[in-house]
């Protein structure tokens, strides 16, 4: 690259940092997120991790979070922030969008650097680089693997092999979803190879230095089993990562919970209901990569690319999104995988169609085209993400998110608590266990018992969080196992109506006496 372009890859590399840094402590914790955040907890206090194959992703994002942790001086799960926790997937949507440039000669530079940007500034990647769950490190490493794979075609140099290894053991040891875009990427590969007329689908394999071939399979091996086994602690940790696949399958099958149709992810990109805001849109991406596909295939679109590499790009995104569509179990973090590589031809087609223009001021109004679809109402939904909108259901990216109303709950119980009794005990009781992020949120009470049903033997605490459908036997245990003259009267915790997500309500009570010690003491402060 000349320094023009390196200044200019520079400048592109801070402002995808800039937009995944930003605001990173402000939205609530996602269930999802709080979940992992308690497994990182247990890892950071114990320096003991076991991979669970039926209730979580692969290891990486955990022993990665190791390293803010420390830089933080975080050393428990008490002590650890939102932004130290996310900081993680925001580094990687970086690392995603410099990973481009490594394509630049057979894509051309111009065609990365478009490419770059619309990753760079799309809502979509933006919005979940802040999200503490494995899909950006997933989606980082497969174009990890990509990028590598090319370069080795390209200088059949060994460590190009070892690193594009590294990178598919690290996506095996991230999330089960690899075998996905694996299986898309041979497939890709094959067809690809008959498209451009090789001599056999298999010309591509057989070309592949075997010794390099088998180093790049260790590396990968070695690294997934270095995780997977928490370092060599926990052998059984390598079947479980094979085990869980029979757990992924019946997930991904029979889980209605989330269940959507084929086109939900499509829908989600596109403006393409009349009900739906035009501000929540990435049209841009999605049109252009429709033509993108349709150049890579025509005879004259070789414009000083490898043609090859662009048709490869093409099919695996083309697979991945039939795949992804296909799969009942659908969440919208997952259309990250196919949606980077509609980024990656949505850049090559328009870069193809600007040379196509044969005036300066037609070329022109095309950039004016980007600059106001692909770059300035993108970063005005960023914004929106980042802000006002940043757990409200009308974002498209926003799914069974935590209300902002956590932290008017978390936010009363630490007043109390603060006032009258730092270590006071407090029960929560929510059917189905379905009390998340509360733990994350109220890590830093020592006191706390979480339940799935109202325990009559339990010791009754002075303050209790319970869901709707149990407050009717929390209050008959109230009132009817202490005996008469020993029975503390109760009295709602919150002032208003809250909720965990939109539609779970949560309700509080609260022991008379402990309210009327707290609001004194509110008093006499405000009275100072």
């Amino acid at each position: 690259m000349t320094k023009k372009q390196i200044i200019i890859v520079l400048i592109l590399t801070a402002t995808a940092l800039v937009l995944r840094t930003q605001y990173l402590g402000c939205r609530p914790m996602h269930t999802d997120e709080a979940v992992h955040a308690a497994k990182f907890g247990q890892l950071l206090e114990e320096g003991t991790y076991t991979y669970d194959s039926n209730e979580y992703h692969g290891p990486t994002l955990n022993y990665l979070t190791l390293i803010p942790a420390k830089l933080t001086s975080a050393d428990s799960y008490a002590k650890l922030t939102e932004s130290t926790l996310r900081i993680i997937p925001a580094v990687f949507g970086v690392i995603l969008v410099l990973l481009t440039f490594l394509l630049f000669d057979g894509l051309s530079f111009y065609t990365c650097l478009t490419a770059a940007v619309l990753v760079t500034v799309s809502p979509a990647f933006v919005f979940y680089s802040k999200y503490y769950i494995q899909e950006m490190l997933l989606v980082c490493f497969t174009f990890g693997l990509i990028v590598c794979g090319y370069r080795y075609t390209k200088s059949r140099k060994l460590p190009w092999m070892i690193a594009a290894g590294i990178f598919a053991g690290l996506m095996h040891a991230t999330k089960e979803t690899c075998i996905i875009a694996f299986a898309a990427m041979l497939l890709a590969i094959l067809l690809t190879a008959l498209i451009s007329k090789d001599k056999t689908p298999l010309a591509v394999l057989k070309q592949t230095n075997k010794v390099h071939l088998a180093l790049g399979v260790l590396a990968a091996a070695v690294v997934s089993m270095l995780f997977y086994s928490s370092f060599f602690t926990n052998p059984s940790g390598i079947v479980e990562s094979v085990a869980t696949y029979t757990t992924y399958l019946g997930r991904a099958s029979a889980n209605s919970l989330h269940t959507h149709r084929w086109y939900y992810y499509l829908d989600l990109l596109t403006y393409i209901e009349g009900f739906e805001k035009s501000k929540w849109n990435e049209d841009f991406i999605v049109v252009f990569a429709v033509i993108g596909c349709f150049l890579a295939f025509k005879k004259s679109s070789a414009l000083h690319v490898d043609i090859k590499l662009v048709r490869f790009i093409a099919v695996y995104t083309v697979i991945m999104t039939v795949v992804y569509s296909a799969i009942p179990y659908k969440t919208p973090w997952c259309l990250l995988g196919f949606f980077h590589g509609m980024a990656l031809l949505a850049g090559f087609a328009f870069v193809s169609l600007i040379k196509t223009f044969p005036t300066r001021m037609s070329k022109a109004v095309f950039i004016l085209l980007l600059i106001i679809f692909g770059l300035a109402i993108p970063l005005y939904q960023v914004y929106l993400g980042a802000a006002s909108h940043a757990a409200e259901p009308s974002n498209p990216y926003v799914y069974a998110h935590t209300s902002n109303d956590v932290f008017e709950i978390t936010d009363r119980i630490a007043d109390i608590a603060d006032a009258v009794n730092k270590d006071i005990y407090i029960q929560v009781v929510t059917t189905g266990d379905d009390y998340w992020p509360l733990p994350w949120y109220l890590r830093g009470f020592k006191n706390i018992a979480w339940q799935g049903s109202v325990d009559r033997n339990a010791p009754i605490a002075p303050i209790i969080i319970c869901s709707p459908d149990v407050e009717q036997d929390m209050i008959n245990k109230l009132y009817s196992i202490p005996p008469p003259g020993k029975r503390d009267m109760y009295l709602p915790l919150f002032d208003e109506y809250v909720q965990l997500r939109p539609a779970v309500e949560i309700r509080g009570l609260i022991k008379k006496d402990l309210l009327d010690k707290f609001q004194a003491l509110e008093n006499a402060a405000k009275a100072e």
